[in-house]
């Protein structure tokens, strides 16, 4: 078998997809939002000679969190670089396994970083830590929208355990 003789997988849906397609979206009006913010800064610059105040800061928090919000929906639409070199002449269901166990840890690994960041959320809140720049624009919101984005990722990674599990995918 090679990896052309893949049956066709349908498209996830449900309560996993519809979240991890409404965070893609915010991600891609947070990640619009940073190069209109830019483009305005740079503009700025030239036109009254000098940028947006804390442009810098602002985009750091939009660009990391646009990203975060990509994870989800790249996991569930499997849009991840897939190595299958020692694995295309083994039986489909032996591969699906292989795919399981590794879909698996990508969610443990997701669970994971949630886990750390919900609680380094909640310390940046306790400890009113700010970013170090010109506005001093308080963290801990990001790092909570951070960890919700990590826990997304890990439940559509959990979805297609599942699926491979049940020989779906």
């Amino acid at each position: 078998m090679d990896g052309m003789d893949r049956k066709p997988v349908a498209p996830p849906r449900g309560p996993i997809a519809t979240l991890a397609g409404l965070l893609a979206f915010a991600g891609g009006a947070a990640l619009l939002g940073v190069a209109f913010l830019t483009s305005t800064s740079v503009l700025l610059r030239w036109l009254a000679g000098g940028p947006i105040k804390g442009d810098f800061e602002l985009v750091s928090l939009g660009s990391g969190l646009a990203v975060l919000g990509f994870l989800a929906y790249g996991t569930l639409m499997r849009a991840n670089i897939l190595v299958d070199t020692f694995t295309t002449r083994l039986p489909r269901r032996l591969n699906r396994l292989a795919d399981a166990f590794w879909m698996l840890v990508w969610a443990g690994c997701m669970a994971l970083l949630a886990e750390r960041m919900a609680v380094g959320a909640a310390e940046a809140l306790a400890t009113g830590t700010r970013t170090i720049g010109l506005l001093g624009v308080p963290i801990w919101w990001a790092i909570a929208i951070g960890a919700f984005c990590f826990a997304a990722t890990a439940a559509a990674a959990a979805y297609w355990v599942a699926r491979f599990l049940r020989d779906e995918a």
